[in-house]
């Protein structure tokens, strides 16, 4: 326990040891005197680390993770050992390192008495050596007080990595790049962006500026776009921030080495953020479920602001979730009810609506926040300033160049979206094709030619679905609040039916209670609306188990992020199993006027949660890939068929395979496994028992037939009839589809 009653950390464990090692060696090896000196070393070293990690008081840096990131770089990294740094530290700083000594030889020159005979020749003097051996601590000081002074050199330059405009050394080039870094999760990369700090002057600004440009570039293609697993060459680039600690290579030389990695992965880059891209899409949330779409936007309205010379969005704001608040506008609403919207895109059904409210181009980010409420207004009300809202005029440098627009059309959003495309290609050295930028926006419909259709008469009141009135929805035996709530939920089912949501939102009969539960197809969790009182509307997940709960916990901040508003996490009392997660607004629930404006909130809240679960929670995910592979994609499996063969053929070792699909197309470590060892089975013919999908259990059998002929199809059609059988012994019922593809292969 430290001084303030809680566990050691271990930065706190480490100085004791450290301490506690200076007292074991022996005054051969290290007298009182240096022994003095070293633990003055010691201590002045934590005290620095100390005030450098709470030198911002608002926001200390954590002890471990400076530790863990300096053990990263100042000893020889790899990823088995990542997790253990604090063992590898203390058994290298141990007294068994100290105890374990081994002999030295050293040679001492006795000295012999000089004459001052002239006639004495150098060459007549027989050297007189005498050769002694000692005993050495296998740990010797000066490696203590190397590793000490050298984590007391990088602290300041750590915290500098946080919070460079402290700095007076830093140029304004250098701090607008760590900014940057920042911003968009400078990640593994802040280990070797402190050490270059930490070169001072021995390098130019100029070069140091160049290394952060490439380390953002590789950040935004590799993980922002492309979505490779977060430790991707992360071993390879903290040896590189080695070499550079101990001047064995330059910054120069790391910078060119992430520009020629990025250079020759552009092709399967663009692929995999295509195909990113389209599961987006699938879900209905389309660019707007990028989770970096926030940074991508910030660039460009940064790229605006340099060309105007002023900013007009700031980063904390933009990026700050409150509760029913929006930064980034749908301007083509996700559910547009309003005349001004149906008369402008009458042209286009609702599906081709939502994808094209999701596209790149519709999207624009805002200067101020303001309420999710006000995503329906008409362009020219999001244009002008009313008492609602801040008008485009008024806005981003984005909001006003989408308010040079006299209408917002599908042509404008096709156009903004291209335009959007070409700034990311300028930015982070892109070239796509037509094609490829057709295939990201998803609005190539845009230009067909279509029949015309006549404009829709402006409404003079809010229109919902004509309903059955006899009776006025009046049912025998309940009371009034019953009877508010039957009609609010029969109404908002015949509102869903007549936009075709009643399929996958208003499945259920309408009662009279104050919930309506919608099944998302997930087992662990559904959405549910629920009505409290008679001013309170809500949406919320209703999750059946505390362990399912604990994980969406730790997924808070992506989750409230994508969904973009706080979620009510701790309403459920503490002694129940289930647990509610909840987003509520303040509104007159049964009051007719509203119910539209009701209902599209709801609907359109659901459209987002679900989506952000399907995106956020990948656990749920892999639950479902542990039984039929149901989330891999066309792209992983042509992948990790190609892996699988090297490993096969011996050019890679199992493991290594196996993190290589991993990192590269962001399959699941188990399930890349699986597919390693489901080849090996079907190439010699033997049963495997972890099940693949229709799709990669063909695409592998068709791939073995062209690369290994006739006589390994056999051999995998067998694997695959014993696969069949054993799942069958299981009790878990039969694979059909693959018992279909073996009857089609034999027949």
């Amino acid at each position: 326990m430290n001084n303030r009653g809680k566990k050691l950390s271990n930065l706190e464990l480490l100085k004791n040891r450290l301490i506690y090692l200076t007292t074991l060696f022996d005054d051969e090896q290290l007298d009182n005197k240096d022994k003095g000196q070293l633990r003055k070393n010691i201590n002045d070293a934590w005290k620095e680390v100390y005030y450098q990690l709470g030198r911002n008081q608002n926001h200390p840096l954590a002890d471990d993770e400076f530790l863990r990131a300096h053990w990263t770089v100042y000893f020889q990294y790899t990823r088995r050992k990542g997790d253990d740094y604090i063992k590898f530290l203390l058994n290298k700083f141990s007294s068994k390192n100290v105890f374990d000594k081994h002999p030295v030889t050293i040679d001492n020159e006795i000295a012999e008495p000089q004459t001052e005979d002239e006639d004495f020749d150098d060459e007549d003097v027989v050297e007189n050596t005498e050769e002694e051996t000692i005993l050495v601590s296998k740990l010797a000081p000066s490696e203590i007080n190397a590793y000490v002074s050298s984590l007391k050199e990088i602290a300041e330059y750590w915290y500098y990595t946080y919070f460079p405009h402290d700095s007076d050394e830093l140029s304004a080039e250098e701090k607008q790049w760590i900014n940057k870094l920042n911003r968009i999760g400078i990640g593994y990369f802040r280990p070797l962006v402190a050490i270059s700090l930490s070169l001072k002057n021995e390098v130019e600004a100029e070069e140091r500026v160049l290394l952060f440009k490439e380390i953002e570039r590789f950040i935004f293609l590799c993980f922002r776009m492309a979505g490779y697993n977060a430790s991707y060459k992360s071993s390879y680039y903290y040896n590189k921030a080695r070499d550079v600690l101990h001047r064995k290579t330059s910054l120069k030389s790391v910078a060119d080495d992430l520009m020629e990695t990025i250079d020759n992965d552009l092709n399967p880059i663009i692929t995999s953020f295509i195909a990113r891209t389209d599961r987006r899409f699938d879900s209905g949330l389309g660019f707007y479920g990028w989770r970096d779409l926030r940074y991508f936007l910030y660039e460009y309205e940064s790229h605006l602001s340099t060309k105007n010379n002023i900013q007009k969005i700031d980063w904390q704001m933009f990026s700050k979730v409150e509760k029913d608040k929006i930064t980034i506008e749908h301007i083509l609403p996700q559910t547009p009810t309003k005349w001004y919207w149906r008369n402008q895109f009458r042209h286009f059904n609702e599906e081709e609506i939502k994808i094209l409210s999701a596209s790149l181009g519709n999207l624009l980010p805002l200067a101020q926040s303001i309420n999710s409420s006000l995503q329906n207004d008409s362009f020219p009300d999001k244009k002008n300033p009313s008492s609602k809202r801040r008008g485009y005029i008024n806005g981003s440098h984005s909001e006003i160049e989408v308010a040079i627009e006299e209408d917002w059309t599908p042509e404008a959003i096709l156009n903004r979206g291209l335009k959007l495309l070409e700034f990311m290609e300028n930015r982070w050295g892109l070239d796509f094709t037509v094609e490829q930028k057709n295939e990201l926006l998803h609005i190539d419909f845009v230009n067909e030619e279509r029949d015309e259709v006549p404009e829709i008469p402006e409404p003079t009141t809010n229109d919902l679905p004509k309903t059955d009135k006899s009776s006025s929805f009046l049912k025998e035996g309940l009371t009034a609040l019953q009877q508010q709530r039957l009609n609010f939920w029969r109404s908002f089912v015949d509102y869903c039916k007549s936009i075709d949501r009643g399929k996958d939102i208003a499945s259920q009969k309408p009662a009279h209670v104050n919930w309506y539960d919608v099944a998302i197809g997930n087992s662990e969790y559904y959405i549910f609306f629920q009505i409290m009182k008679q001013n309170i509307l809500r949406i919320g997940i209703y999750v059946h188990q505390p362990e399912t709960f604990k994980r969406l916990e730790l997924l808070r901040n992506e989750i409230e992020s994508m969904y973009g508003s706080e979620l009510e996490w701790y309403t459920s009392r503490k002694t129940s199993t289930a647990k509610r997660i909840l987003h509520s607004i303040e509104t007159d629930v049964f009051n007719p006027e509203l119910y539209l404006e009701n209902f599209n909130w709801l609907i359109s809240q659901y459209d987002k949660l679900k989506s952000t679960l399907e995106e956020i929670d990948t656990a749920s995910i892999l639950s479902v890939d542990n039984a039929n592979n149901s989330s891999i994609t066309s792209e992983m499996v042509a992948y990790a068929y190609d892996v699988s063969k090297k490993v096969f053929e011996g050019k890679l070792g199992r493991t290594e395979g196996r993190d290589e699909i991993a990192d590269r197309v962001n399959m699941n470590s188990g399930s890349a496994g699986d597919y390693i060892s489901a080849f090996y089975a079907m190439m010699n013919g033997e049963r495997y028992t972890r099940t693949l999908n229709e799709y990669s259990t063909r695409y592998f059998l068709k791939a073995i037939y062209e690369d290994y002929g006739e006589l390994a199809l056999k051999k995998a059609i067998d694997a695959c009839r014993k696969h069949a059988t054993y799942y069958a012994a299981l009790g878990r019922g039969r694979l059909a589809y693959v018992e279909k593809i073996v009857e089609e292969y034999s027949n």
